[in-house]
């Protein structure tokens, strides 16, 4: 624009918006002298305007601009002190993404023109860098309205306590081969018939996708040859990830969001507030830190040139900021009023629950997410941990939160290996971790149960590895998880012997077992299903290739079809998926306790033996179930994790009822299994047995 017409405009909708005869700007900082807004060219090479902002209202500078089209490309230079010692690093020689652009033009390179400061300089951090940064930073754009709008309505599905599959948006399509190939790798190949049938065909009532918000490759990851492969380096909150565009771009997302509707498939975003892609002072300046750097960070208090690191990321984001949680609730409800995203996965959600005391559940972010309108029919997951002073805080958070369970996990796979004490732990994983979230009116399907999730071995990396083997990341081996709880059967990694391979194959279906017959909500890691590795890398966060990809060409398919039958049978069965946390308690219409545990002949468990490998328990409907909920079937469940066969004894049947096998992993394949003559059966060894309680039927 050579004579652009510039008007105050707005300050209450931040971000830039077309409203058909131009375009509002708004961008917040408490602390900038002036803001000046750049236009580029269309191929975003080419400064073709600089315009100060006009207006101020409080911490929002604001303009408007008649005549500006959707489509333009766009960024922000921030003038005021650079005073890293004092907290601020203003810059106006580094171009800025605005923080609520909704889409983002070209790429992030890794070049030292984006640092604040002049790293050959003696004075590092403290000094002050003169390079224009424009040409190494991708642009805002302004974005056609109409992009967001049409959303269908009703695409909040609420199935809690149903199957989750956790799944990278890229990986999980790039080798299947019933994948178009023009469309692997993106949103649209995600959400091509072949991965809906496959979904489908496991019960997957939601799909978890790992970080689709804009991020950027880490500098020392970009200097190695490797990229951020799992994107939890966020640089744009409201920006959907353009590496996993198909042929539609943007409109391929929002397509992919309703296919998965359409198939009663819920989508949720595993998002990353915590920290952002500017990592500490020695990073980059491409957005908030050029901004508003004392407002949008945490800083150490006393040395304010330096960042508080809960997140173990270099930064830490300061959402009790008022205007730093107005951004973080405004892309949330972006993205479930324009995106019909139905629930978040926050990640390291322990940092967004910090005040200043420590950790609070009734803390700033919370309230403020717990009563808005929007965000309040929202499925809500926390990953309960961070880095920081008291970070573990599993079972912490308020009741409208589900949590990532690792106590869940590293239980099963203790118990499946044969560590002592185990047998006692796994009891309260059953029955969905009373001992971690049975306070407060929270329900059973507040434990989200995984046996892996992206971060660590797969679970067929759990039976074949006993350490992680992560050369690939260039960290000599010492990156990832320590504490892995693996069992490679004898050899590690992959072998031809079959004894081995068929141990390997039965620890899967009987930890794939125990998760389907937990209390509480079962999540899969996509891949398992069919015995996915990942050669034994347990931190495949910069492998985009064959380590980080799903598989498909390997596929045990046997497996794939054990886990379906698994999760059809959760579904047939309400005892399996209760609301309320079972205490043994006597149930008001027959008096019987809703669980019992039992040793292999009938009695009374000895939980105090060390050494526990089997038991069995007995699962009806809560005592405290109200009236109109339907009583399900009664269950019987025995594990026996001694190698030897064992013979159990049943609760006596009622008349005119028998014990059915239903499950047995023992048997790769399930079947329909005939009614027991007796109340009692063989468990072979290593393994996972169910018996419903179901109407003898009448002889011909």
């Amino acid at each position: 624009m050579s004579n652009p017409k510039i008007s105050g405009g707005s300050p209450h909708r931040l971000g830039a918006h077309f409203d058909g005869v131009g375009v509002n700007f708004a961008v917040f900082s408490a602390h900038a002298s002036k803001i000046e807004l750049c236009l580029f060219s269309p191929d975003g090479k080419r400064e073709t305007a600089r315009i100060a902002l006009p207006e101020r209202t409080g911490p929002v500078w604001h303009g408007h601009l008649t005549g500006l089209p959707v489509g333009t490309l766009y960024g922000y230079r921030a003038h005021g002190a650079y005073a890293p010692e004092h907290g601020h690093r203003f810059n106006p020689n580094k171009l800025l993404l605005d923080p609520y652009t909704r889409e983002i033009h070209g790429d992030w390179v890794n070049n030292s023109a984006t640092l604040g400061y002049d790293e050959t300089s003696s004075a590092a951090d403290l000094s002050f860098d003169t390079r224009d940064s424009a040409a190494f930073v991708p642009k805002s754009v302004v974005s056609d309205p109409a992009l967001f709008e049409g959303l269908k309505k009703g695409s909040h599905t609420k199935t809690d306590k149903d199957l989750i599959v956790e799944a990278h948006p890229k990986g999980a399509t790039m080798t299947n081969p019933n994948v178009p190939e023009g469309i692997r790798g993106t949103y649209e190949g995600l959400a091509s018939d072949a991965m809906i049938k496959h979904l489908s065909s496991l019960g997957t009532k939601a799909i978890e996708l790992m970080p689709v918000h804009s991020f950027v490759d880490d500098k020392f990851l970009v200097e190695r040859g490797l990229t951020n492969y799992w994107g939890y380096n966020s640089i744009g909150f409201f920006a959907v990830e353009p590496r996993y565009f198909g042929p539609d771009g943007l409109k391929g997302f929002r397509a992919m969001v309703d296919r998965f509707h359409d198939a009663g498939i819920e989508v949720i975003l595993d998002v990353v507030y915590n920290h952002t892609a500017e990592g500490d002072q020695r990073g980059p300046t491409l957005s908030f830190r050029g901004l508003d750097n004392a407002s949008y960070y945490r800083l150490t208090a006393g040395q304010p040139r330096y960042y508080v690191n809960d997140t173990g990321c270099g930064n830490t984001l300061n959402v009790s900021h008022p205007f730093v949680l107005r951004m973080v609730l405004d892309s949330l409800r972006f993205w479930v009023e324009c995106m019909g995203i139905d629930g978040f996965r926050f990640d390291l959600a322990t940092t967004l629950g910090r005040e200043d005391h420590g950790f609070e559940p009734n803390g700033g972010f919370f309230d403020a997410l717990r009563q808005d309108p929007v965000l309040a029919d929202v499925r809500l997951i926390a990953e309960p941990w961070d880095i920081g002073p008291g970070g573990y805080q599993l079972g912490g958070f308020p009741h409208e939160f589900s949590e990532w369970n690792d106590s869940y996990r590293d239980t099963v796979r203790r118990y499946w290996r044969g560590d002592a004490h185990s047998a006692q732990e796994l009891g309260a994983r059953l029955l969905g971790s009373a001992d971690k979230f049975d306070r407060t009116g929270r329900r059973a399907d507040a434990s989200i149960n995984f046996i892996a999730s992206h971060d660590g071995f797969t679970l067929a990396d759990t039976t074949r590895y006993n350490k992680r083997h992560n050369e690939a990341n260039t960290e000599n081996n010492r990156d990832g998880h320590g504490s892995n709880y693996s069992d490679n059967g004898g050899v590690e990694g992959e072998t031809d012997d079959e004894t081995i391979r068929a141990v390997r194959t039965r620890r899967q279906r009987n930890m794939l077992a125990t998760l389907f017959l937990s209390q509480g909500t079962p999540m899969l890691l996509a891949g398992d299903e069919f015995a996915n590795s990942q050669a034994g890398n347990n931190n495949a966060y910069c492998q985009d290739n064959n380590i980080g990809w799903l598989n498909w060409d390997k596929a045990d398919t046997d497996l794939q079809d054990f886990v379906a039958a698994l999760s059809k049978f959760r579904q047939d069965h309400i005892n399996l998926r209760q609301s309320w946390f079972l205490h043994g308690a006597s149930r008001p219409q027959d008096g019987k306790p809703d669980v019992v545990w039992t040793d292999f002949e009938g009695e009374q468990l000895e939980w105090r033996d060390p050494g526990l490998a089997n038991f069995c328990l007995t699962l009806r409907g809560n005592a405290d179930t109200p009236n109109y909920e339907p009583d399900g079937a009664v269950i019987f469940i025995a594990f026996n994790r001694n190698a030897a066969e064992g013979k159990i004894i049943l609760p006596a049947a009622p008349a005119g009822q028998c014990w059915v096998r239903a499950i047995d992993t023992d048997q790769s394949k399930q079947g329909n299994y005939c009614e027991l003559e007796a109340n009692n059966a063989i468990v072979s060894g290593q393994s996972v047995v169910v018996f419903v309680l179901k109407p003898r039927e009448k002889s011909n």
